[in-house]
């Protein structure tokens, strides 16, 4: 099993990294484990022309569509800030996830095609907000919108998610050692819902010509 993790966090030895270590460490032992830091990568963030012109990927960028296409499993940790993840790992999702690699709007039809269907995914948020207050208080929005609006809309199944908090900013985490457990948990159990689905998807799309 080809398994990726991605460290949403602008800043290194956080939380974050410390919980991606924890699941790392809890994998089964057959897995291939890939890491990328987003901090670490050279792109610019911002999809200028939306989806009307096909804007070149970096290296980087580029680099990082060849791991998720190759991975079964996707992992990707980060914090939230302001009810979202931080403005580099947006930008990433924006450059990668585009339709004719990650999904593929239909002529006519309201409905797409999910593209990564075959490999599953979760996702670790960390946030000073108490879970509790985020779900009863606020709707969730942040689960949601990875579960439904982005992992899954792409076709990743199952998509799992653990929120963690309150974190402080100069505060330690007085629940580390259950959130450990969690974590540790969540990466022992890892499957796929349809991994005879999963088809590559980056040759081709490096093939096409960009949108008129």
């Amino acid at each position: 099993m080809n398994v990726l993790l991605i460290d949403g966090h602008p800043d290194e030895g956080r939380l974050t990294t410390h919980l991606l270590d924890t699941y790392a460490a809890a994998l089964p032992a057959q897995a291939t484990v890939t890491r990328v830091a987003v901090r670490d990568l050279a792109f610019s963030p911002v999809l200028r022309q939306g989806y009307r012109h096909r804007t070149d990927w970096e290296p980087d960028v580029q680099r990082v569509a060849g791991l998720i296409d190759a991975c079964d499993h996707l992992a990707v940790a980060f914090p939230m800030w302001w009810g979202a993840e931080p403005a580099e790992l947006k930008g990433l999702i924006d450059r990668v996830l585009l339709p004719g690699f990650a999904f593929a709007y239909r002529v006519g039809d309201p409905w797409w095609d999910k593209l990564m269907q075959g490999r599953s995914a979760d996702m670790i948020a960390t946030m000073d907000t108490p879970p509790f207050v985020l779900r009863w208080y606020y709707g969730n929005p942040l689960i949601r919108r990875w579960k439904g609006q982005i992992l899954g809309f792409c076709g990743f199944a199952p998509v799992r998610t653990l929120a963690l908090g309150p974190v402080g900013e100069n505060t330690p985490p007085r629940n580390i050692a259950k959130w450990e457990a969690r974590v540790a948990k969540l990466a022992r159990s890892v499957r796929q819902k349809a991994p005879e689905k999963k088809q590559p998807r980056l040759a081709a799309f490096l093939g096409r010509e960009p949108s008129p």
